[in-house]
C-alpha cells in the first residue's frame, strides 16, 4: 500500500477502506489541473501542521464535492522537506488522528497540488511569480512559526532578493502590485497573538526600506495599506501536532501501509510521509477579504470578526487552556512525571485543572459566541492531555514560565479586580503560584533533584528563594516577598491584589518537607 498508488489508480480501493483508510472522494486530477491554471491559494510552511490541518480541511472541503481547487504549498526554510516529504509522494500524505480512546483515523490527503522551493535558485521561484500574478489568486497564508516573521536588518540591505520569508512574500507582493496592484489577503495560520500583525509589520519593514532606497515606487506601500486591497487578518489556531511517533509508525507498517519511513532533514526538521496529530482542532478567522476566499468552512474552520478571534484567543490562552497546562506542569515536575497524559491519570492534578478551569478562571471568560468555554474546557480535560498519543511533556510546558506567568494567571487577578469579583474564591491559582516558589529550588517531593527547564530569568528567581531550605522549621520566609511583587513575573504586585499572604502560607506548607507537594496539593484541591 503506497500513496503513489492513489494517484496512479493502480490500487485496490476496498483493501484501502477495509483497513480504515480513508480515500479522497474528489477528482484529484481535475482539481490539480484547475489549481494550476487559477490558484485561489498558496501556503508558506510545508510542515507537519499544514498538512495536518489547513491542508486537511480543504481536503474535506473537497470531499464535499461544492469547492474545486487544491492548496499550493511554499517552503521558505528547509527545502529538503518539498524533496523528500512532498515529491517522493506527489504531494499526498496520510494524516492519522490520534483519539484519546487510543485509537487511530487514517486519512489521505490530496488537497496539495504543488510544492515549491521558495527561493531565487530554483526554477520554483518563476512558478511562484507567475501565480503572483494571477488574478484568481485569493490568498496566501503562513505555519512558519512566530519567529518566521522575524525581520534582520542584514536582510533589508539585500534588496529585491532577500533571505528571510517575510522579504521573499514581500518581494511577491511586488509582482502582484506590478501585475495590476490585484488584490489579495495574508493570512497568518500560526499560534502567536494576533498573528496578522506580524505579518504585516514584516512586510511593511521590507516595503518602507525598499521605497526608502528607491528600488520600488511609493505607490507599492500604498498598494500595501489599502485594506480595499491587502487585508492581513487574524485567527486562532489550536491542534497538537507532534513529531511523527514510533507507535503510530509500527501500526502503520502492521497495517501493510509502506510509506511509513521517518524523515530528518539536515536542518532537523523531523517529518514522514505520515502526520499524526490531535484529534482536537481549532482554526478561527477573520473574514476579511478582498479577492474571495477558499471555502474553508466547509472543512470546519469557523469565520467571524476580528474582535471574536481575539475573545477565542483570550479564552484559550488565560483560562481554559494553557493556565491549565503552566499549573500541572509545575506541579508534574516536583512530584515526577514526564508525561501531560500520565498527569491526567493522578486523581489530585486532574482535580486541580478542572477546579482552576471550571472553578476559578470561568467567571472572567468572556464567551466568544463562536466556541462554548465550558465545552472548550471539558475537551481539553477529558480528551485532549488525557491523550496517550501525546508525548508532551511537563518539562517542556514549563520552559519560559516566567514570562507566561503575567497572561496565564495576572490577567484572571487583575479581571476579578477589576470586575469587583470575591477574592476569596482565588485558591488554586494562589497554589498554582505558591507552588512556583518551591519548583524553583529544583528539588522533587522526594526530595532528589531535578533540572528547572529553561527560562530566561531562572538564575534571577533562584536567587531570590535561595535562602529557603526544604524542610527546615521557624525559617525566614520574607525573601518571598521580592518575589511575589514582582509586576514582571506575575503581572501585577501580589500584595497589593491581596493574595500576598495567603501565597506565603502556601510556600511554608510546600517547604515543609518531603511529601510535603503532595500533601499540600491534596488538601487544597479536595477542600476546593
Amino acid at each position: 500500500m503506497k500513496l503513489r498508488d492513489i494517484i496512479s489508480g493502480n490500487f485496490n480501493a476496498a483493501e484501502w477502506e477495509a483497513k480504515g483508510y480513508i480515500l479522497p472522494k474528489f477528482d484529484r486530477a481535475a482539481v490539480a489541473k484547475k489549481t494550476y491554471e487559477a490558484p485561489t491559494w498558496v501556503h508558506f510552511g510545508g510542515g507537519n501542521i499544514f498538512r495536518a490541518f489547513p491542508a486537511a480541511i480543504l481536503n474535506d472541503a473537497l470531499n464535499t464535492g461544492k469547492y474545486d481547487r487544491g492548496v499550493i504549498v511554499a517552503e521558505t526554510f528547509d527545502f529538503e522537506v518539498i524533496d523528500k516529504a512532498y515529491t517522493p509522494y506527489d504531494n499526498l500524505s496520510l494524516l492519522v488522528s490520534l483519539q484519546s480512546t487510543g485509537t487511530i483515523e487514517k486519512k489521505v490527503i490530496a488537497s496539495v497540488t504543488e510544492a515549491l522551493k521558495a527561493d531565487y535558485q530554483f526554477k520554483d521561484w518563476q512558478r511562484l511569480v507567475d501565480i503572483f500574478r494571477k488574478p484568481s489568486l485569493q490568498m496566501i497564508s503562513f505555519t512558519i512559526t512566530e519567529k518566521g516573521y522575524s525581520v534582520a536588518p542584514a536582510d533589508l540591505e539585500r534588496g529585491l532578493q532577500p533571505v528571510l520569508a517575510m522579504g521573499k512574500v514581500t518581494a511577491l507582493l511586488f509582482e502582484r502590485y506590478i501585475a495590476g496592484a490585484l488584490p489579495l489577503t495574508v493570512q497568518s495560520m500560526d499560534n502567536c497573538s494576533h498573528n496578522g500583525d506580524k505579518v504585516k509589520a514584516g512586510v511593511f519593514a521590507y516595503a518602507e526600506k525598499w521605497v526608502a532606497d528607491g528600488l520600488v515606487p511609493s505607490a507599492f506601500l500604498d498598494y500595501l495599506k489599502d485594506e480595499k486591497k491587502i487585508t492581513f487578518p487574524w485567527s486562532m489556531i489550536d491542534k497538537i501536532t507532534p513529531r511523527p511517533h514510533q507507535k503510530v509508525q509500527e501500526m502503520l507498517a502492521a497495517d501493510g501501509f509502506d510509506d511509513n519511513n521517518y524523515i530528518e532533514t539536515e536542518k532537523h526538521t523531523f517529518t514522514a510521509p505520515f502526520v499524526n496529530a490531535e484529534e482536537v482542532q481549532y482554526l478561527v478567522i477573520e473574514d476579511n477579504y478582498t479577492n474571495g476566499r477558499p471555502p474553508l468552512d466547509l472543512g470546519g474552520a469557523l469565520y467571524t470578526t476580528r474582535e471574536t478571534v481575539d475573545k477565542v484567543e483570550t479564552m484559550k490562552v488565560t483560562t481554559c487552556l494553557n493556565p491549565l497546562h503552566t499549573a500541572m506542569s509545575l506541579y508534574g515536575c516536583m512530584l515526577g512525571y514526564t508525561l501531560i497524559s500520565a498527569e491526567m491519570a493522578d486523581e489530585d492534578l486532574r482535580a486541580f485543572i478542572q477546579k482552576i478551569g471550571y472553578i476559578e478562571a470561568m467567571p472572567v471568560v468572556t464567551d466568544p459566541g463562536v466556541l462554548n468555554p465550558y465545552e472548550f474546557i471539558g475537551a481539553v480535560i477529558n480528551r485532549r492531555l488525557p491523550n496517550p498519543f501525546m508525548p508532551d511533556a511537563p518539562q517542556r510546558i514549563a520552559m519560559d514560565t516566567s514570562q507566561k506567568l503575567p497572561i496565564r494567571f495576572g490577567e484572571t487577578i487583575k479581571k476579578y479586580i477589576a470586575r469587583g469579583l470575591d477574592m476569596n474564591n482565588l485558591v488554586l491559582i494562589p497554589l498554582t503560584l505558591a507552588g512556583y516558589a518551591r519548583y524553583l529550588k529544583g528539588i522533587k517531593d522526594d526530595g532528589t533533584p531535578f533540572e528547572p527547564s529553561p527560562d530566561p530569568m531562572l538564575q534571577e528567581l533562584q536567587t531570590i528563594v535561595a535562602p529557603l531550605e526544604i524542610g527546615k522549621e521557624d525559617q525566614d520566609y520574607s525573601c518571598l516577598r521580592a518575589l511575589y511583587s514582582r509586576a514582571d513575573v506575575f503581572g501585577l504586585d501580589l500584595y497589593e491584589a491581596g493574595l500576598g499572604e495567603q501565597i506565603e502560607s502556601m510556600v511554608k506548607e510546600l517547604y515543609a518537607g518531603p511529601g510535603a507537594v503532595r500533601a499540600t496539593l491534596h488538601k487544597y484541591v479536595s477542600a476546593r
